[in-house]
């Protein structure tokens, strides 16, 4: 059963265009979360879910790998679902956000664990109590 991490990236974003590539530390963001999900022991694969040529080469250059994805995907989620569909000895497919380049490898395989130890979980969501009352 093979795990994979599905990272949608994409470019166009309304909030903040290009955020994937943005490179304020020297490398851009997608690398950083790619590099994070590669701390993971529990994967097999990680592929970027991106809708754009600049943010495929990027991954490229950085020897990752990437997938294509239709442009007029209205979440991430949606994103992930679509390189999902086409994979098909995929057994557990986690979903790493862009944005998320401190994810840590333990968590990702805390989370798999959880998937591996229950087969009728179809998904699991990972969270965090925010204690904050100003939040």
């Amino acid at each position: 059963m093979e795990i994979i991490a599905v990272i949608p990236a994409r470019f166009a974003s309304t909030r903040l265009p290009g955020k994937p590539l943005l490179s304020e530390t020297g490398r851009p963001l997608i690398q950083h979360v790619v590099e994070a999900a590669r701390r993971a022991k529990s994967l097999h694969r990680i592929i970027v879910a991106t809708d754009h040529p600049r943010i495929a080469d990027v991954v490229a250059g950085f020897g990752g790998e990437s997938m294509m994805t239709r442009a007029d995907h209205a979440t991430g989620t949606d994103r992930v679902a679509e390189v999902a569909a086409r994979i098909e000895q995929a057994g557990i497919i986690v979903n790493v956000q862009g944005d998320e380049p401190e994810i840590a490898g333990s968590t990702i395989d805390r989370l798999v664990s959880l998937l591996e130890s229950d087969r009728d979980a179809p998904m699991a969501t990972l969270a965090t109590p925010i204690r904050d009352p100003a939040v």
